[in-house]
């Protein structure tokens, strides 16, 4: 056997390996929180299969029999080890391995966090030749061999949890074995993968960017998050040896109509992607991942103070703001103790106004008298801070301006003007955009005092814009990037802005996103009843005080009904709305009692970590639980779906064996019989029948 160099990193609870045979093979060998179990690392042939990333150019043989997937890469398959270097940086240790196959030079990077068992990874390609150099294809991250820990063939071991994404319906996990999802050993391996993906503007329209492959013979979880804001593609399969791999990647040619010709001289950088490995399962690895998210995240005070914040729009006034509504509002807003009041849709428009978006001036039909300043002085009045709706990366084509302004402000595909739901895409590269961009916001803090902005984003512009792009697909990178870059340099003129994430709710949720806004709306869901599903999956997919939740009590309710809207927010962020001016006393007193409850709790909520007693939620389910850890603390949350008034059991493993008082935080007045097993580590929970949620304090007694 040929001498092979080994680099071997054991950093934050990850065991790293990269392998380097003498004819200069570079092999990601071993990422584990385990230490490699040389019995288990296969033959040579097998370890043959590890390439550390995968690399497509156009006129470039594809060397394996591969149908969709992207193995057998060329020119990866040929590129050398050419150096490496292991570093730290304030983040923590930075490993950056270098190849070369000829002019071109590919780097992959790992960055580690201190103290967290999660990467972050990518890969640049630089030309250093004098021609072209068309890519397909670019990995963020390859690791083959994912299953080779612990007893079984992966067809038995295996676990795949893919998180499901719609409008209304968003956070729907499903955990399967990997022959429920079509791929079983064939042979001594496949041409079929599992692949995932979104493409066009909305990166979570159909999936969330991430995902988790659970070793269930070795205890141990996978978990990654695509860190981007368009489109976006990963895949597991199965390669020679009987082995598993996982890819992760940003747009590619055959999915999302990318590609790149990379100049000489130019470099490309894939986009970032987070992988983490944990002992453990699902659970673990979400806990791992929540830390990761608070490293990255850029630091803001609304994360630590989280501030409540109504919003007109979600069952109350739907887009139809008008002075007279709102006073009312904002008064009772103020008395139930909001602390943020933002006029959602229509303050720009005196009627109909969805395909006329664009100019963001206040409506004066809406706001007669004093206007829309009026109206925002009022709330600062009454000691909230003013919020206005924005949708700034759209035009609408009645918009006055829209045939004002050059085709190039747009995204223009075959060329035409790309138009979705009776909008234009704007494109962030153009000066005059960002221009444009700029001045709205500049107006809206400086001359109205606006301290909020919901930004929402209601279409889906599609695979990019063929203006000053290679492709399709490079068009929309492009973009991508230049609205991440225009948010940054908002952010630093307007420190203390808070910007909220929407796009219809939760179609755009991603870490590209949310690294930058501190808050996100998870979904428009209008039934309180399925918001339950969606809010107690939450945190999976970001972190708790970040997950902005609608509570709106209905005009026509009960109190069971306030009660219930009240627990969905309750361990995240609070959107409320709905119509306080039209409840009775005592359920306007629930409401208050909610919100006042929250503001005790909500200082503990950014150092929380998340967990779900029964398993993760869905919709049809009876009963779902949340949970926040909040160090040996535990915060619950509990709903019954057409419940008959049983008894149902929440296993709390951390506090197995500890005795612990057991309360009822939220309502004070609430039936609700808790019963604590300490010896069993189990929370029983009996509320009367019907549709009733509860939250509950678990802490333990120390002598």
């Amino acid at each position: 056997m040929a001498a092979h160099r080994l680099i071997a990193i054991r950093e934050s609870g990850i065991h790293l390996h990269v392998e380097i045979t003498e004819d200069g093979d570079v092999r990601l060998r071993h990422f584990s929180p385990f230490p490699e179990d040389e019995a288990r690392s296969g033959s040579d042939a097998t370890r043959s299969r590890r390439r550390i990333v995968e690399l497509q150019a156009s006129g470039e043989d594809h060397n394996d029999h591969h149908g969709a997937k992207y193995t057998g890469t060329m020119p990866a398959g040929r590129l050398v080890y050419a150096g490496h270097s292991d570093t730290r940086n304030e983040a923590g240790r930075k490993l950056e391995v270098a190849l070369e196959d000829g002019d071109t030079l590919v780097t992959v990077h790992y960055q580690f966090y201190d103290g967290i068992a999660v990467i972050r990874a990518w890969t640049e390609v630089t030309n250093r030749g004098a021609v072209p150099l068309p890519l397909e294809y670019v990995s963020s991250f390859a690791l083959t061999g994912i299953d080779k820990e612990g007893e079984g063939t992966w067809e038995t071991k295996s676990r795949l949890h893919v998180p499901h994404n719609t409008w209304h319906g968003e956070l729907q996990w499903r955990g399967c074995s990997l022959p429920e999802l079509g791929l079983t050993m064939a042979n001594a391996f496949s041409v079929k993968r599992l692949n995932y993906g979104s493409s066009g503007t909305w990166s979570s329209a159909g999936y969330v960017p991430m995902g988790c492959y659970e070793n269930t013979a070795q205890a141990t979880a996978l978990v990654w998050q695509i860190e981007h804001n368009g489109s976006w593609h990963w895949e597991i399969g199965d390669a020679p040896d009987r082995q598993l791999y996982l890819q992760l990647s940003g747009p590619t040619e055959a999915e999302s109509h990318w590609w790149k010709r990379l100049s000489p001289g130019e470099t490309f950088v894939s986009v970032p992607v987070a992988v983490g490995v944990v002992r453990g399962g699902f659970g673990e690895a979400i806990a791992e991942l929540t830390r990761y998210r608070r490293a990255v995240r850029r630091p803001h005070a609304d994360n630590e103070r989280l501030p409540i914040i109504f919003n007109d729009y979600m069952n109350c006034l739907f887009a139809d703001p008008t002075t007279e509504k709102l006073l009312p509002l904002i008064d009772a807003a103020a008395e139930a103790g909001c602390e943020y009041f933002c006029i959602d849709a229509g303050w720009y428009a005196d009627g109909p106004w969805w395909d006329a978006v664009g100019v963001w001036q206040p409506s004066t039909r809406r706001f007669p008298g004093g206007g829309l300043q009026a109206v925002l002085d009022h709330i600062r009045a009454k000691g909230m801070i003013p919020g206005l709706w924005l949708e700034l990366e759209v035009m609408g084509v009645h918009c006055p301006i829209a045939a004002d302004v050059p085709d190039e402000w747009f995204f223009v595909r075959h060329g035409r003007r790309v138009i979705d739901h009776g909008r234009y895409q704007l494109d962030y590269r153009h000066p005059d955009v960002v221009r444009y961009a700029d001045e709205v916001i500049d107006r809206l803090v400086t001359e109205y005092g606006v301290g909020y902005i919901k930004m929402d984003y209601n279409i889906n512009a599609g695979i990019g814009t063929e203006i000053g792009a290679d492709s399709f697909g490079d068009g929309l990178l492009q973009h991508n990037r230049a609205y991440l870059g225009w948010l940054d340099r908002v952010f630093e003129r307007y420190p203390q802005l808070i910007i909220e994430n929407c796009g219809s709710g939760g179609m755009r949720m991603d870490y590209a996103m949310l690294a930058r806004h501190s808050v996100q709306s998870i979904s428009d869901q209008t039934d309180y009843r399925r918001m339950a599903a969606i809010a107690a999956a939450a945190p999976t997919a970001l972190t708790p005080e970040q997950a902005a939740v609608w509570s709106y009590p209905l005009k026509d309710g009960d109190e069971e009904e306030v009660v219930f809207n009240m627990v969905n927010a309750m361990l995240m962020r609070v959107h409320q709305s709905g119509l306080p001016t039209a409840l009775a006393p005592e359920r306007f007193a629930l409401l208050r009692e909610g919100l006042d409850y929250y503001k005790s709790i909500r200082h503990r909520i950014p150092q929380s970590l998340p967990f779900w007693p029964i398993g993760l939620p869905k919709y049809g389910d009876d009963r779902i639980s949340l949970g926040l850890r909040c160090g040996d603390k535990a915060y619950v949350a509990v709903w019954s779906l057409n419940g008959g008034g049983e008894a149902f059991e929440l296993p709390i493993s951390f506090l197995s064996g500890k005795e612990a008082a057991v309360r009822c935080g939220y309502p004070q007045r609430g039936a609700c019989d808790l019963q604590w097993n300490a010896g069993t580590g189990t929370l029983t929970v009996t509320m009367p029948p019907g549709c009733r949620a509860r939250i509950v304090e678990l802490e333990p007694i120390t002598n």
